[in-house]
């Protein structure tokens, strides 16, 4: 059977490459076009586009996948599936209803909860204990489709987003290539996903990632995690924008919230409005990486306000 592939960040090159692995090699591969990345903003192939030139499979790149030519184009590849992992690209029902199987997502949560562009930090923030990957039958709606197959796997206290990311990228290969041969037959049925339990889980802004110092030290501690690697959590002192890679919720009372109460060698101490939270990795503008102990040594933090 034809099998296309659809998928752009290294999340989606781990199901392609489970599904190379498995003897389920891709007739083509689509994925997003080049984009500039870096401080040169030079043009950057993606993960599953450099994966699939290593191992001789077509790549095609097309902007959109609404106009008519891109849609006769797919048509005439005649796929019996298309597996679409992380991809970018919103797939019209005219390219949904191309596959005599039809389109399978590869999403990273335990759907019907965390729909939406970042399941993963959701999952964090939320403070869920266990998360997974969900086969989904596609249709036209946001991740709404019914559920082929899941996995679950635990929250460790300290993952971060970056690490759950690899662990949950691994696990869709796997449940993909273990269920991909009855999908294809078509003896895998599909659910529906129950609307009472839909959560979504929408684009990240980089304010999003701001610091709160009058919400629970859990709370910021969660968002430290949920937003490392991207963007960062990050915090104002005076005029200065501060990353914080790493922080942990500590007992702490009768201050007011943003208050720097300790600083130094075991880090800097910020009271919020339950707890404090201790920030032990940082980085300044420009900067690199350092623990708190470090920026406490450079800057006069103790007593002061941090926005």
């Amino acid at each position: 059977m034809k099998i296309l592939f659809a998928g752009t960040p290294e999340f989606a090159r781990e199901s392609l490459e489970a599904l190379i692995v498995a003897g389920l090699r891709p007739a083509l591969v689509l994925t997003q076009p080049d984009r500039p990345a870096g401080r040169g903003k030079q043009l950057a192939e993606s993960p599953v586009k450099k994966f699939a030139q290593q191992h001789d499979i077509p790549v095609w790149q097309p902007a959109t996948l609404k106009d008519s030519a891109a849609i006769a184009k797919l048509a005439a590849e005649k796929p019996d599936l298309i597996i679409v992992a992380a991809y970018g690209l919103l797939l019209p029902q005219a390219v949904l209803d191309i596959p005599r199987r039809g389109c399978v997502n590869v999403h990273a949560s335990l759907l019907p909860r965390w729909r939406g562009a970042s399941p993963i930090q959701a999952a964090i923030l939320a403070g869920d204990t266990h998360t997974g990957v969900s086969l989904m039958q596609m249709e036209a709606g946001l991740d709404s489709g019914p559920v082929i197959a899941t996995d679950t796997l635990p929250i460790e206290p300290d993952e971060t987003a970056g690490s759950l990311h690899d662990r949950l990228a691994v696990l869709g290969g796997s449940l993909l290539v273990r269920t991909l041969p009855a999908i294809l037959q078509g003896t895998r049925k599909a659910h529906p996903q129950n609307p009472r339990d839909v959560t979504f889980a929408g684009k990240i802004r980089t304010e999003d990632a701001l610091l709160d110092w009058q919400q629970p030290a859990e709370t910021n501690a969660r968002k430290v995690r949920a937003y490392n690697p991207e963007p960062g959590a990050w915090f104002r002192f005076a005029d200065e924008r501060i990353k914080c890679w790493s922080a942990k919720n500590i007992e702490a009372a009768g201050h007011t919230p943003g208050t720097v109460i300790a600083s130094g060698k075991d880090g800097i101490d910020v009271a919020c409005s339950v707890g404090a939270l201790r920030l032990t990795e940082v980085q300044r503008a420009g900067g690199r990486r350092v623990r708190g102990a470090e920026l406490a040594a450079q800057l006069s933090l103790s007593g002061k306000r941090l926005l």
